[in-house]
């Protein structure tokens, strides 16, 4: 066990006290999602770091697969400053602590997840659509 993931997955379960219910889990992992998300969402809205130009991209007919990932992007204008920055890794850091709690809680390794998503995206390539 010397990987980061397996180490982070281990750190979890010592310290995870009161939310050991599948259901606790579960939840505060959809309340630490939302929380990213609003974090993205007011780098835009309140700090302006951010923008968004989100409009539909034209996409010829006949464009390749490969074409595809020329001409689609972010929809992002700007960087996040480094406040923001911080504020979206803390809260990615949190999500990142339920999703290794509820493998815990699954008896599921976060590193042979990774492991096998990294082999499918590598077979798969950008054929994986996702």
């Amino acid at each position: 066990m010397d990987n980061l993931t397996d180490r982070y997955q281990t750190l979890v379960q010592s310290l995870l006290i009161r939310h050991q219910s599948i259901l606790d889990i579960i939840t505060k992992g959809q309340e630490a999602s939302s929380r990213v998300n609003r974090a993205v969402v007011k780098s835009v809205t309140d700090c302006g770091c951010l923008g968004i130009d989100a409009h539909k991209k034209p996409i010829p007919e006949e464009a390749s697969m490969q074409d595809l990932k020329n001409l689609l992007d972010s929809q992002l204008d700007g960087k996040l400053c480094e406040n923001c920055q911080d504020i979206i890794e803390a809260e990615l850091g949190e999500q990142f602590f339920y999703i290794a709690a509820l493998a815990n809680t699954l008896d599921i390794s976060l590193s042979e997840v990774l492991a096998k998503q990294e082999k499918k995206l590598s077979t798969l390539t950008i054929f994986n659509l996702t």
